[in-house]
């Protein structure tokens, strides 16, 4: 009786996803634990053909099966110049971080409710070095509470902006902390359990840039705003009144829009030199999987991921991020002109960012061939697995180990500063499963193998969040330097908040 209950609830799920409201059954769906099916139910239920399925009447176009042929965004008509956020470096030691509500003018003449840091839409640019000690000094003047989580960041746990660390209107908190880590792109955003996906949705979200002493000497372009960009790729829905009506569009297995904003900026693009030019990508989408690459063909360099540098550049067609990932690379426009059509393209080939080439712009950038010193050692390759999770389900049925999240619940412990090996499995489920980017707090880990074999060249740096396809099994070497406790969870907003997040302990 409890596999039909399961199978029943799996395929409403599927049909109902896009008029799902935001009001979740957690308490129902924590009591179908699923753990307890025979072998050959769990088999039956994961070997059906849903290829046959009757989907008459049924609006996929955002639900379940969108994950893999998602809803098309429309082409950037390249009308606006691509904002940029103001950089912010601490003075004294301090750098103020407000969240807070406002109007921004995305559509010409319309003013659309949004939330930002410090702003009306989105954040600053945070610039810290490393070995520097550091206050962010949080407030919060919305109307609800929120968290500040400092994704990517290597900080004690009571710092990290978990759901524990929940700020209420008006309050405000300073979080200190010594940089310990390289040159990385980072990122922060709200993380209060049952309003992360919204509150991110509406605009909440900035980037942290770690500097070091390396950085400055590889001959990388790093003048920010002239040949050095940041780029936050969000797709968003909009009403017929041009505002985000989040409760609307939710979707449980993860909100996708057919609207596409680089920096916050409608129909964006971006003006560059004839020139070698550093473009820092982040996925800050609730869901949707990007698939960059350039509509001429040409190839790029990746220089780095989520946590810092590859070892040296890596001649690249298309790189692929999954919410929360980031990678930066390196575009060559010294070949083209200010009659090339260049553009950003993802893997359906919408224009996310066209290119506008001004021609008196030149650098003589030369880029060092030796970037990095990142090593998967031979004793974290011989370590023993500890630590195993398997990711399964969709909608509001999302489980790590059986198991929705419980903040009063620790899922694991592990101990300062000891390197683990996490085992992290994505167990297919009857509509085939979704890909779960995979993000832990606090930390940055490495990728020993997926499936048995080393990672690409394009992951052999260091991560937070890592896709994981269905059926695959990806085993990451973690170590924590600070105490405290940390969520683990998919980084599909949605599942994250349906129950797709767990608790490791530091002691």
């Amino acid at each position: 009786m409890k596999s039909k209950l399961w199978i029943t609830a799996l395929i409403a799920s599927a049909v109902i996803a896009t008029g799902c409201s935001a009001n979740n059954t957690n308490s129902e769906s924590e009591e179908m634990d699923h753990s307890n099916m025979s072998e050959e139910e769990m088999k039956n239920m994961e070997g059906m053909d849903h290829s046959n399925m009757d989907m008459e009447g049924m609006d996929m176009e955002n639900g379940h099966a969108s994950h893999t042929n998602p809803l098309e965004l429309n082409n950037s008509t390249g009308e606006n110049e691509l904002a940029l956020p103001p950089l912010v470096e601490a003075k004294d030691g301090v750098v103020d971080i407000t969240a807070q509500q406002g109007k921004t003018e995305i559509f010409e003449g319309v003013q659309t409710d949004t939330y930002g840091y410090n702003g009306s839409f989105l954040g600053p640019v945070i610039r810290v070095s490393e070995g520097e000690t550091v206050t962010f000094r949080t407030k919060n003047d919305l109307l609800e509470p929120t968290t500040f989580h400092w994704h990517g960041v290597d900080i004690p746990g009571e710092g990290d902006g978990g759901p524990h660390q929940l700020l209420q209107p008006g309050a405000s908190e300073d979080v200190k902390f010594t940089v310990s880590q390289g040159a990385s792109t980072l990122w922060f955003h709200p993380h209060p359990e049952g309003s992360t996906a919204e509150q991110v949705y509406k605009g909440l979200a900035g980037l942290i840039y770690v500097e070091d002493e390396n950085s400055k000497s590889l001959g990388l372009p790093d003048e920010y705003g002239v040949n050095d960009f940041p780029l936050v790729f969000q797709d968003r829905q909009f009403n017929e009144d041009k505002q985000f009506d989040y409760q609307a569009v939710r979707n449980e297995d993860g909100t996708i829009g057919d609207t596409m904003l680089v920096n916050g900026t409608l129909n964006p693009k971006l003006t560059v030199g004839k020139e070698k030019v550093r473009l820092r990508l982040l996925n800050g989408s609730n869901a949707r999987n990007y698939t960059f690459k350039l509509n001429t063909g040409d190839s790029f360099q990746q220089i780095a991921t989520d946590g810092g540098f590859l070892n040296e550049p890596t001649e690249m067609s298309e790189i692929t991020l999954t919410p929360g990932e980031r990678a930066e690379i390196i575009v060559d426009f010294s070949k083209y002109d200010a009659s090339s059509d260049v553009a950003l393209v993802n893997e359906a080939d919408s224009i996310l960012l066209p290119f506008k080439i001004d021609e008196q712009k030149t650098n003589t950038v030369a880029i060092s061939e030796t970037l990095n010193d990142y090593v998967v050692t031979e004793e974290e390759k011989n370590l023993s697995v500890t630590k195993k999770l398997e990711l399964f389900g969709m909608g509001e049925m999302v489980y790590i180990n059986d198991k929705q999240f419980d903040i009063n619940r620790i899922d694991f412990t592990q101990k300062q500063g000891e390197t683990e090996i996490w085992e992290i499995y994505n167990k297919p489920d009857m509509m085939g499963g979704m890909t779960h980017p995979f993000h832990i707090h606090g930390t940055q880990f490495k990728i020993v193998s997926i499936d048995g074999k080393e990672p690409p060249v394009e992951l052999q740096g260091w991560k937070d969040t890592v896709a994981i396809e269905p059926d695959q099994k990806v085993k990451l070497a973690v170590k924590f330097n600070n105490k405290g406790i940390y969520m683990f969870h998919c980084h599909v907003l949605e599942h994250e908040e349906n129950g797709m997040m767990g608790q490791v302990e530091v002691l």
